[in-house]
């Protein structure tokens, strides 16, 4: 399937959950592989912020991101409606800190995204696939999330907040298609308890009752409700035969697991790429989500980097064999640790070394259980990167590399004897005044076992006199 975006630009105004502030929020097209981002207008330089896992810093009734000092709140219901209707690709403009909060489910974005309309990009879209089970769990709140395989995308969602007016409920979306009539019409919903607390911690100073589904879970006394109609503004407020107040009547019956579903869709686009896979959900919560992101998004961001693994052919013709190596290092016995280059173009060079039980550092690094060390690794991926950097002047054998920093390196496996290690280098950025910048990764097989950004500058080697 290719990515879409959508045709035109329109705006929803509307106020804050929470702040109670009235903001704009302009929907824009955007080019393939953008994702979904937020800009902030009304802030200086407009700072914009990719609605990514790792960018949340609160999930307090709600899901906050931020970059720098901007932040944008209750993103998850405006992030759901795009998911939900199969778009990849939006620039969202807010000329304040909080996302519209509509009438407190997905249906008013939805209504304008369709009524606009979407446009097929050229890039297909980039799953993240659910080969294996994943799952998450709060044990203090008992919310667990769960990913596993499946050819296409199905979420569950289940609740049950041992009350008797909410117990157990669920719902299920088998594909995006039902999202549009099935899941987002369902609003949020807050329980009479936990009204004041939030109103006391100046929260929902944009709720009105017209916007979520306030549930009685306990009898209330007439003076209660007079005191909390007062709160809210209104003249009167009663609790129906449902448990539920009479100020909006619901549009499912299980319309909370629904909107749960909701908001488990919109927080799970912060892993940046739609999921091929089955989500059950039991109990679901901001926080869990979130942290159930961040784990889908790694997985993702692996998976992608698996995706560029260099394909190994022993029997294939080599770009450099050993021989024509040693033009280009200056290394030899025992230090020089890449066997042959198998690719190398102006951005990216391929390398390989093939780990023997015979070399000379396993007779001390773990002697009984021999490890190829994680340092060596990096000094073979440098070597290799070196290559990439001295196919660039006529002359390399006049020049050397040398290390100016490493940055998150990591070692993911261990690498032993019968090994053979694929390293993968390619620039960052444009080799200027010598300085070489690249992202290196090692595989043995399917598996990256160690990754870097090394940096390193080439010198033009001076001779000495004997």
């Amino acid at each position: 399937m290719r990515q879409h975006t959508i045709k035109s630009s329109f705006s929803i105004t509307g106020v804050g959950l929470h702040t109670g502030k009235e903001v704009k929020l302009t929907f824009n097209p955007a080019a393939s592989n953008h994702g979904f981002k937020f800009k902030r207008t009304d802030l200086k330089d407009e700072p914009i912020i990719p609605a990514t896992a790792n960018k949340v810093v609160t999930t307090n009734r709600g899901t906050t991101i931020q970059q720098g000092e901007a932040q944008v709140s209750t993103i998850e219901h405006v992030l759901s409606a795009l998911v939900g209707l199969n778009i990849d690709n939006v620039l969202l403009e807010i000329d304040g800190p909080e996302v519209p909060i509509l009438d407190g489910s997905s249906e008013g974005f939805v209504k304008k995204l369709i009524e606009v309309g979407f446009e097929e990009q050229e890039a297909d879209r980039d799953y993240l696939e659910i080969n294996e089970n994943i799952s998450y769990k709060d044990e203090l709140t008992g919310s667990e999330l769960m990913a596993l395989p499946a050819e296409e995308f199905e979420i569950t969602t289940m609740i049950d907040f041992n009350s008797p007016t909410l117990g157990h409920q669920y719902a299920a979306m088998k594909g995006v298609d039902q999202y549009r009539t099935e899941i987002a019409p369902c609003r949020t919903f807050v329980f009479t308890h936990e009204l004041e607390a939030l109103l006391n911690e100046n929260l929902i100073k944009g709720g009105d009752l017209s916007n979520a589904i306030v549930i009685a879970d306990r009898k209330m006394e007439k003076k209660e409700l007079e005191v909390l109609a007062k709160r809210l503004g209104k003249d009167e407020v009663v609790v129906e035969k449902t448990g539920v107040l009479n100020t909006v009547d619901l549009r499912f019956e299980n319309e909370p697991a629904r909107h749960k579903l909701l908001d488990v869709l919109g927080d799970l686009a912060l892993v940046g790429a739609p999921i091929k896979g089955k989500i059950v959900a039991t109990k679901p919560g901001h926080t869990s989500n979130v942290e159930f992101a961040r784990m889908l998004r790694k997985k993702y961001q692996e998976q992608k980097k698996l995706k560029g693994r260099p394909k190994y052919d022993p029997n294939q013709e080599p770009v450099f064999d050993i021989n024509a190596i040693h033009g280009f290092l200056p290394h030899r016995f025992p230090f020089l640790l890449v066997d042959k280059i198998t690719e190398l173009s102006p951005t990216h060079v391929v390398g390989i070394k093939a780990v023997g039980f015979n070399e000379f550092y396993f007779q001390g690094h773990f002697p009984n259980n021999p490890i190829f060390p994680g340092v060596l690794q990096l000094e073979a991926m440098a070597q290799t990167g070196g290559i990439l950097a001295l196919s660039t002047v006529e002359d390399p054998q006049n020049w050397d590399t040398y290390f100016l920093k490493i940055d998150n390196a990591k070692f993911k496996r261990k690498v032993v004897p019968g090994d053979t290690l694929i390293m993968k280098l390619e620039l960052l950025t444009g080799i200027r005044r010598g300085i070489v910048n690249m992202q290196a990764t090692a595989y043995v097989g399917n598996t990256i076992v160690s990754e870097g950004e090394l940096t390193a500058q080439i010198v033009r080697r001076t001779k000495t006199s004997g």
